[in-house]
């Protein structure tokens, strides 16, 4: 699969939508896609390390993960990873000023399959996931801008 980018401009000033894209607790009530994320590492906050897993609807169906955050530009953008069904996954989060309260987010995400399985899949059936990953993005940003903007 090709890395998808899926944007969405939001009506307030880029550390309130970062103050949101980095509050793991917050997600449940935030992203209509989230059922539950549980913090998997002892740390505080948000940073290189923190670990957590994610369990929510995806193609139709509930799908846990187990994700981690391996860098962070503070206030701009983090990455986060994982590794499941033969493939690795690497998310890419961005927040950046667009003028006087007004912020765009982007969501950056790739996958490469590690395994034969996932391999053939990519291969035979790639471009429907592609679709349907970019739509369940844009119903992330979607939800996390609503959020934040109904917090003003």
């Amino acid at each position: 699969m090709k890395e998808l980018v899926v944007s969405q401009q939001i009506g307030v000033e880029p550390a309130l939508a970062w103050a949101l894209i980095t509050d793991l607790e917050a997600w449940e009530g935030a992203i209509s896609a989230i059922e539950k994320v549980e913090r998997l590492d002892t740390a505080d906050g948000f940073g290189v390390g923190t670990r957590w897993r994610e369990t929510r609807t995806m193609f139709g169906r509930t799908a846990t993960e187990e994700m981690e955050v391996t860098s962070i530009e503070d206030g701009q953008s983090y990455v986060v990873e994982a590794h499941s069904h033969g493939a690795h996954y690497r998310t890419l989060m961005a927040v950046e000023p667009k003028g006087e309260g007004q912020s765009c987010l982007s969501m950056t995400f790739g996958a490469e399959p590690t395994g034969l399985f996932a391999k053939i899949m990519g291969a035979t059936v790639g471009r429907l996931f592609a679709r349907a990953t970019r739509k369940a993005i844009e119903g992330d940003l979607r939800d996390i801008a609503e959020k934040v903007e109904a917090t003003q």
